[in-house]
């Protein structure tokens, strides 16, 4: 890293999303979660897409939200 500086991969996520993902884009994918119906997917397409949008919602990232994610 720069300086002598381990980065480490939250480090590096971080920076990369600031850089490359702006913040409307991202608040745009956490609504689009929240909104998520499974409307004419398969559930194995519904169940994909969930798990690919949560990603997007800080809160619903994390090990403790897995319930709540239920």
């Amino acid at each position: 890293g720069v300086g002598g500086v381990a980065i480490t991969w939250e480090m590096f996520k971080r920076e990369f999303w600031v850089k490359y993902f702006p913040v409307d884009v991202r608040n745009r994918k956490v609504v689009e979660f929240l909104e998520l119906k499974q409307g004419n997917m398969t559930v194995a397409e519904y169940a994909a897409k969930f798990k690919s949008l949560s990603a997007f919602s800080p809160y619903y990232n994390t090990p403790e939200a897995e319930y709540d994610k239920c």
